[in-house]
């Protein structure tokens, strides 16, 4: 078999990491100028700015206007644990856990929650769980895209309109990317860093009535740490909801954040970024079916991530490998990609299977998706012969 020819056209930007992502096209240090640096984040202008991250996201998402949308500490991570850990253990629990962060929110909630009516509904990398199984009368939780498997909810049908308990969604690599189910939905939380490559280490928590009800009506067995808590004196902290932050925020990150949605709405609002995203996984389609060596980790064509791209090594000479070095393959393949500047950060998740991840967000111009495919093809056939001798 002929090697693949080292190719002459490079991605513009090398940046394919699932995060923190590409920051969006043109972006320089001077669209931070604005920032209300060594300002007290409760002064008037300063919080006017973290609301207008509030804003501009309820906006372009098209949230329902009865829902609340807030800033809060730590990244999605925090956001999400912020959820768990101020609303259930009101009604049993399923989690749907089918890669590292899904199954991360069942060991929290199973055991740092210890709750014994959870029920943990999983699958394999590539695949969803079992939706027949989810109870209506549970509350549920879920990462409606798998970030480190490429695998997401191609729509909400199993969810019931008429349900009891309330879904809790981690949306940080599908929030700005895909169109979210509101209607189905009661917690929604993202992160900066991801599809609008803003800044890491804020959360974004979006709660519906619903959630509010319950926040307002159930307390935990357990005590919640100051930065989790979203009630006091027995009433909503509404400031929260409009920009008013539980600890203190970065404004310059916060600046970034308004930046990329300035961006967003530039491109088109929900919709244009939708397309950016759907036209790099059209790309990799494409490829994909004309591949001697690669497929997609997401086994069923419609719940196949556009963001978070997870492509496995199919090859023969692969796949007759240890199980060790099929890792060492995929990771050579990474690390030579990143010698060659033209991808930077693209290895598969250490849980996942061995493979590549391909970051394919808002922020990265599909063209430069198509212009990495062919140095694939050229890794593949320089690590082939480097581990197989073929």
């Amino acid at each position: 078999m002929a090697s693949a020819a080292k190719p002459d056209l490079r991605p513009h930007n090398p940046n394919f990491s699932s995060g923190p992502c590409a920051k969006r096209p043109g972006f320089t240090l001077e669209a931070l100028a604005g920032a209300h640096l060594g300002r007290s984040h409760r002064a008037a202008a300063p919080k006017a700015r973290l609301n207008e991250v509030i804003i501009r996201s309820r906006a372009i998402l098209g949230m329902p206007a009865d829902w609340r949308l807030g800033i809060v500490p730590a990244s999605d991570t925090g956001a999400v644990e912020m959820a768990l850990w101020s609303l259930l253990g009101a009604r049993p629990v399923d989690i749907l856990a089918h890669e590292s962060f899904s199954a991360g929110w069942a060991n929290d909630i199973v055991k740092q929650l210890k709750l014994d009516d959870a029920r943990v509904l999983t699958a394999p990398y590539g695949r969803l769980p079992d939706l027949a199984q989810v109870n209506p009368t549970h509350d549920l939780v879920l990462a409606w895209n798998g970030t480190t498997s490429g695998v997401r909810y191609e729509h909400a049908d199993f969810i019931a309109a008429g349900r009891d308990g309330l879904v809790i969604c981690d949306a940080t690599s599908a929030a700005f990317a895909m169109e979210l189910p509101w209607e189905k939905l009661d917690v929604v939380t993202w992160s900066w860093q991801k599809v609008l490559g803003g800044e890491a280490a804020h959360g974004m928590l979006a709660l519906s009535p619903r959630a509010v009800e319950r926040l307002l009506t159930y307390k935990p067995a357990w005590p919640l740490p100051k930065i989790f808590r979203l009630v006091s004196g027995g009433k909503l902290s509404e400031g929260i909801f409009k920009g008013e932050t539980i600890n203190t925020p970065s404004m310059l990150c916060a600046e970034d954040a308004v930046d990329g949605l300035r961006w967003a709405e530039q491109v088109g609002g929900l919709p244009g970024l939708i397309a950016r995203c759907e036209a790099s996984l059209a790309a990799v389609t494409g490829w994909v079916a004309t591949s001697n060596w690669a497929r997609f980790l997401a086994e069923v064509p419609a719940q196949r991530s556009c963001t978070s791209i997870c492509l496995t090594i199919a090859a023969p000479w692969f796949t007759a490998l240890e199980a060790a070095r099929q890792a060492e393959a995929a990771k050579k393949m990474a690390v030579l990609l990143e010698k060659e500047g033209v991808a930077f950060d693209i290895a598969g998740y250490r849980d996942a299977p061995p493979g590549l991840r391909l970051w394919a967000g808002a922020t990265v111009e599909p063209s430069d998706v198509a212009a990495l495919l062919p140095w694939l093809d050229w890794a593949h056939d320089q690590i082939r012969t480097e581990m197989a001798g073929v």
